[in-house]
């Protein structure tokens, strides 16, 4: 089993990913959310010039934020500067689009996009739609040293529900999913492997990701202790921004009618925020960095330790076993901005592996 970690795209993630591969993981996936943190394909050349092993992958790249040649220029870019160890993650984006007020992109459009990206790094002629018009482009220099189009560079997709799974396994992708808890993950993987079955996609091309927040807990320490709400907290925040939002923009996440009077507190905090036409700012700050006052008390020990990876490291080998064992090839844990001596902690959790 592979072993990743991820970041909230920052100028320093490079000294996270550093570590991480002096501690043996073997992936590092960097955000792209253009109002939230740093520009990823950035920050991904600092990781590349100060790593030498470790896989690096966009976690994950939204069309809408760059036209394909600009994205495909990137990621030669970094092909160049870590020949072989750059990954293309693509989604149609959650908070990417939904601190601008938008929905996902269309799955179709995400798969031109990538159809594009990819013809491009083959050096085809594509036709392309730009400010209304259709153009033909192509990558005019490819072979001047300038970037790397010979070694290659992996698909990888998001993919939350069943149109998106499809998508995915069409297209061959390496599948990625977020994992609150190993019972939910296992269920998606089940969905997921229907999706390649239906697709008759041949095993070379299955390969899931699990990519999760969490904490590893001293024995005896609370699942909402200041250590665990840091690390952990930031992701069962975002399911509530996520079911605040579901009327509206939709849910990348099922509802359990447990969480109702918590969803109900979210929807009572949402309704002070200002402006009241774009309470999205409000209700995005913070996503994945950390957890804001005002939603504190609305997470419990027992919400942290069901939406996340948190627990003992006893506990949390159990949980990837289980991952493992029912056919998932990575796990991926967020290093919060922060938190990265949580490394030292998830390097212990997955020694032996």
């Amino acid at each position: 089993m592979d072993f990743g970690i991820s970041v909230m795209t920052s100028t320093h993630s490079w000294k996270a990913v550093q570590r991480a591969e002096a501690l043996g993981f073997s992936h590092a996936w960097f955000y792209d959310s253009q109002l939230l943190c740093a520009d990823v394909y950035a920050v991904m050349a600092l990781a590349a010039a100060n790593t030498s092993r470790i896989k690096l992958g966009t976690g994950v790249a939204i069309p809408s934020n760059r036209i394909s040649p600009v994205t495909a220029s990137a990621l030669a870019t970094l092909n160049e500067l870590a020949p072989g160890r750059v990954l293309f993650g693509v989604g149609t984006g959650f908070t990417g689009r939904r601190c601008m007020g938008l929905n996902a992109v269309k799955l179709e459009d995400m798969a031109r996009y990538v159809d594009e990206v990819y013809a491009l790094l083959r050096h085809e002629t594509v036709e392309v739609e730009m400010e209304g018009q259709h153009r033909k482009i192509r990558l005019l220099h490819p072979d001047r040293g300038l970037i790397n189009t010979r070694d290659p560079i992996d698909l990888h997709m998001s993919a939350m529900g069943p149109k998106a799974r499809a998508v995915c396994a069409r297209m061959k992708a390496g599948w990625i999913t977020v994992a609150g808890n190993e019972h939910a993950a296992v269920a998606d993987l089940k969905a997921m492997q229907e999706s390649w079955d239906a697709a008759h996609t041949a095993p070379a091309d299955r390969y899931s990701t699990a990519l999760s927040l969490g904490c590893v807990l001293a024995e005896g320490e609370a699942a909402d202790s200041p250590r665990a709400m840091a690390q952990a907290g930031p992701l069962a925040a975002i399911v509530f921004h996520n079911l605040v939002e579901a009327d509206e923009r939709g849910s990348i996440l099922p509802m359990d009618p447990a969480w109702a009077p918590v969803v109900a507190a979210f929807k009572a905090l949402y309704q002070r925020y200002e402006p009241a036409d774009a309470r999205y700012l409000d209700l995005h700050t913070g996503h994945l960095l950390y957890v804001r006052d005002d939603e504190r008390p609305l997470l419990t020990a027992e919400l942290i330790r069901q939406l996340t990876f948190t627990g003992t490291e006893t506990e949390l080998r159990g949980k990837i076993e289980t991952l493992r064992d029912a056919g998932y090839n990575q796990f991926v844990v967020q290093v919060v901005e922060g938190q990265e001596h949580a490394l030292d902690d998830w390097a212990r959790v997955i020694k032996g592996f």
